[in-house]
């Protein structure tokens, strides 16, 4: 194709709101990278805390109830994000959860424009597989953005998809931001001073709202197996939104193993970074394959000795025994002899593995790679390459 037949792409992201999450996060950084290059872009959604940043980049947001389920609702917002892509001269509706993506592929065939998706995480398939009718909406895309190989697997076993229809985009860390050099000693300070973090013991850390799967419970019992208790504190981040019988039982857990006093409960902080340089382990302890992983990224990007399970998106995120450790998987004792390794380590191996993480994670994971391979496949569908 000749250069002056290339199509700009124009792009309309669609979500389901604009709250604190991994696919908002993502869809305000893609949305700066368009800013960038000087191609337009929008988005849709229900709106929420994170519209200010769309703000910021002067990039229009139309709002829309996206989340809503009902079928009459999906329709009407298919008709008005027809109106707003004909208006507006989109070409590519990227999708990136499934409620808006039924209203999104409507209003891209109706408009008869380019439709793209992201396949954020494995949807529950429901009894006897009911729910893959609900879901294959994610696999309608010309292009189906998948963000790890367990995803990639995933839709290709349970959805039937060609491997040369998805486009593997990994999530990004935020490289500059969780950096160990940008957190001020004064931010460290107040993050330990607010928290009354101990100064003289080896901190633990295990992001991840309270619910079962996220290992909280696991992490517990695998702590209660390492002899040396007086050598660590542990620190759960993360609203039980609600769940609070399965937070008495943690709480009631380390009463019964004995260990109050070790244990900090922070149901939120705007400094993830602060905290993490404050801590020595992060710990991703899910007992469910997660997406991508990106806790354990961003502690390997912060330098920190991070721990995970050997499934989901930590296979590709973490290297084993080179830039961090896998453990088996809902396995305690496992899990504590990981955690009891990490805390042995001298000086100048916990440095190498450091070094080795951080490497691994900005060659791999930025933000910059991932707007460049998400740019990528917008050019490539505008284009018909």
């Amino acid at each position: 194709m000749s250069k002056d037949k290339v199509k700009n792409p124009v792009i309309l992201q669609v979500l389901p709101e604009l709250n604190q999450g991994g696919v908002e996060l993502g869809t305000i950084q893609v949305a700066e990278n368009l800013k960038e290059h000087g191609i337009k872009n929008y988005v849709a959604s229900q709106g929420g805390r994170m519209e200010y940043q769309l703000d910021r980049l002067k990039v229009k947001h139309f709002k829309l109830p996206l989340k809503s389920k009902n079928p009459i609702t999906i329709l009407k917002n298919a008709n008005k994000l027809a109106e707003i892509i004909k208006k507006e001269g989109i070409n590519v509706v990227h999708a990136r959860s499934r409620a808006p993506a039924w209203s999104a592929y409507l209003a891209a065939k109706k408009a008869k424009v380019h439709f793209v998706t992201t396949f954020h995480g494995t949807y529950g398939l429901g009894p006897c597989g009911i729910k893959k009718v609900y879901n294959k909406v994610m696999t309608f895309g010309e292009k189906v953005i998948v963000i790890s190989s367990h995803i990639k697997r995933h839709v290709m076993e349970h959805y039937g998809i060609a491997e040369e229809k998805t486009a593997f985009i990994h999530r990004c860390v935020d490289v500059e931001k969780f950096n160990p050099a940008s957190v001020t000693p004064e931010r460290l300070k107040t993050m330990i001073e607010q928290y009354d973090l101990p100064t003289d013991k080896k901190i633990i850390l295990l992001i991840g709202r309270l619910t079962r799967w996220k290992g909280q419970e696991l992490l517990i019992d695998a702590l209660q197996k390492i002899k040396k208790r007086d050598d660590f504190h542990c620190i759960f981040t993360g609203d039980d939104q609600g769940r609070t019988d399965y937070t008495a039982g943690l709480i009631q857990k380390i009463k019964d193993y004995n260990m109050n006093g070790r244990f900090t409960f922070i149901k939120h902080t705007d400094d993830v970074p602060a905290l993490m340089k404050a801590c020595d382990i992060v710990v991703s302890a899910s007992i469910e394959p997660e997406a991508f992983g990106r806790i354990a990224a961003e502690g390997e990007a912060m330098g920190k000795i991070v721990i995970a399970s050997n499934i989901g998106g930590s296979l590709d995120n973490l290297k084993n025994n080179i830039t961090g450790f896998h453990f088996e998987s809902g396995n305690a004792l496992d899990l504590s002899k990981k955690i009891a390794k990490a805390l042995d380590l001298d000086d100048k191996t916990r440095a190498e593995i450091a070094s080795s993480a951080q490497k691994y994670i900005k060659e791999n994971f930025t933000k910059q790679i991932m707007c460049d391979k998400t740019l990528e496949v917008y050019q490539n569908v505008v284009n018909n390459n």
